[in-house]
């Protein structure tokens, strides 16, 4: 996971209270759920911001041209929905 480092950390008590139950019942201390939680969050932002890059290269009328373009083979039995 590379170099490590410490930071002093200031929970409300309830909230670290609360995260100290979830730790314990899930089997891992309060520094590996409070490690686990972090990762989560970072990766939902950068999630978010990918999707908001690509959302900005995006061109409404050219996916609309390619939906509606002819041509092509009509879906096998198998590839249409059920009614």
């Amino acid at each position: 996971m590379g170099t490590q480092s410490n930071y002093a950390l200031r929970l409300p008590l309830s909230l670290k209270a609360g995260a100290e139950q979830v730790a314990r019942e899930d089997g891992t201390t309060l520094n590996q759920f409070i490690v686990s939680a972090v990762a989560e969050k970072l990766s939902a932002m950068k999630t978010a911001d990918y999707f908001a890059q690509r959302a900005q290269r995006g061109d409404v009328n050219a996916a609309l041209a390619f939906l509606s373009r002819q041509g092509g083979q009509a879906p096998e039995d198998e590839d249409v929905l059920p009614s």
